[in-house]
């Protein structure tokens, strides 16, 4: 049986957030959240996540910024970086990969596709449990 995955959601709108959080509860998962970059490095260093959901325009420190800086962390280095960004011209999803990120995701976020999409970067062992339907 697989444990729940902690997935650490740094992301200052609180719309996103809401639903990011909720989709990914409802299939099992485990979440915390941050509203800006400091904030976010400070969680990701304790709680050390299976995964980083990373919004770019951030408050404090740009997502850039933070995933440099996970990146440069010993025990974080290795963690998925998500960007969720609506940051989508030519070259955006590339600069979001040198400064660190795994995958890139644009919002608006499709909710049908989005936590399986996240599930893809998980290690193995490591998801949202057996997950709760909607009422």
């Amino acid at each position: 049986m697989s444990r729940s995955a902690t997935i650490l959601i740094i992301e200052d709108n609180e719309q996103n957030l809401y639903l990011m959080r909720f989709l990914l509860e409802r299939h099992g998962f485990t979440v915390e959240a941050a509203t800006d970059g400091r904030q976010g490095i400070d969680l990701a260093k304790r709680l050390v996540p299976a995964m980083i959901l990373l919004d770019i325009q951030l408050p404090l420190l740009d997502g850039y910024a933070v995933a440099r800086e996970l990146r440069g962390e010993a025990g974080l280095k290795d963690i998925p970086i998500v960007a969720v960004t609506s940051y989508a011209m030519p070259g955006d999803r590339e600069k979001c990969l040198a400064a660190g990120a795994t995958d890139y995701v644009e919002k608006p976020i499709d909710p049908e596709t989005f936590v399986n999409r996240i599930r893809q970067h998980l290690p193995d062992g490591k998801d949202g449990g057996e997950g709760t339907q909607a009422p």
